[in-house]
């Protein structure tokens, strides 16, 4: 079936599904009918204007054809055939990018997890300052940020920090930020102005609903115990602190930063959710993608994804070879749209090339 008639059966079906929505359906049939007319929409759009500029291509041809002796009209046709060929690939590429399958957790909020790597003090100062970063970006985009918790370590660094980000597409775009910052400075405690080397972790889970994942009781293990050392933000002398071990997948997650016992379990769930369907989205993608090359997307956190060179003031990611020299305006003001639309635009470039799905 060619690229046009594919398109012919999208316009279709969007018809059908305007009919059905018409004739009075009502309940979950309704709200299927609805999303899936909601999501044609913007693709039919593209088709039209696909089809309209082919339409004026053939008739500015034949235009040109019958215009020998008006130099005027000729001169015309040939400036708008020119503008409607330069347009009509460009059309195209965005039917084809909006026709890829979605990652289905790509409309859902996330977890973000941020943790210390090699490097001691100044991996841990380097962990708030990319928390601080995505904090910042959120501001940016208008999402809502709430912090689960921080584990920090009494000088300005943290151990790890946990927060729910929810909002407008946000696991689609900040899900390629999974993976391992490298920093390279020179830290305030170093006297003779040698560069170090230090690391973080981010891992950005797509945020489960119950829905999405169900917890038994039986397949979990809970204990309480009293919140301690530099991590409790609320440190108190009643077991409130919860820690919750999954027993089918072996994850465990702990929370205390909240004084109330409930409070840290319902927290505890939220994030032990979210690893569980995290962990089946791998694996399953892990399957699917198993042919394809290259890792961008994969979620891979033992690759070193990128580097915040302070002394040269750039940003490096490794992924997409990219680099950019404004790091103070990337790492304090969190301004990281052109890595982020570079690395979504990258991954749908290479699903259009290989023709792999999520």
């Amino acid at each position: 079936m060619s690229f046009e008639d594919n398109l012919a059966k999208i316009v279709v079906k969007k018809e059908e599904l305007s009919n059905k929505l018409s004739s009075g359906i009502t309940g979950e049939e309704f709200i299927r009918c609805s999303k899936e007319f909601s999501d044609l929409e913007p693709i039919v759009e593209k088709i039209n204007m696909y089809n309209a500029l082919k339409q004026d291509i053939i008739d500015l041809s034949d235009i040109i054809t019958h215009s020998v002796n008006d130099p005027e009209m000729l001169a015309m046709a040939e400036d708008d055939l020119r503008a409607a060929n330069h347009k009509l690939p460009s059309v195209e590429h965005d039917i084809k990018i909006a026709l890829l399958p979605r990652d289905e957790a790509d409309s859902k909020n996330a977890i973000l997890e941020v943790r210390a790597g090699t490097g001691g003090e100044e991996a841990a100062l380097f962990a708030a300052e990319l928390f601080a970063m995505y904090q910042r970006y959120a501001e940016i985009k208008k999402w809502r940020f709430e912090i689960l918790s921080i584990s920090d370590t009494g000088i300005g660094g943290y151990k790890e920090a946990s927060a729910s980000i929810s909002g407008n597409s946000v696991f689609m775009r900040l899900k390629f930020e999974s993976g391992v910052h490298r920093v390279q400075r020179i830290p305030d405690t170093e006297s003779s102005g040698r560069i170090h080397t230090s690391a973080a972790t981010v891992a950005v889970l797509p945020e489960a609903e119950e829905v999405d994942i169900k917890i038994e009781d039986k397949d979990i293990r809970i204990d309480t115990y009293r919140a301690s050392g530099a991590g409790g933000q609320h440190v108190n002398t009643t077991d409130s602190a919860v820690r919750i071990t999954h027993i089918p997948t072996g994850i465990v997650v702990t929370q205390q930063d909240e004084k109330s016992q409930h409070k840290n379990k319902a927290k505890a769930l939220k994030i032990l959710r979210s690893r569980i369907y995290e962990a089946q989205r791998s694996k399953m993608q892990q399957e699917r993608d198993a042919t394809r090359k290259g890792q961008v997307g994969s979620g891979d956190r033992s690759e070193r994804i990128r580097t915040y060179n302070f002394p040269q003031g750039r940003v490096t990611d490794h992924r997409i070879h990219m680099t950019l020299y404004r790091i103070e305006d990337i790492v304090k003001n969190g301004n990281l749209d052109e890595f982020i639309d570079a690395l979504i635009a990258d991954d749908e470039a290479t699903r259009l090339a290989t023709g792999i799905a999520l």
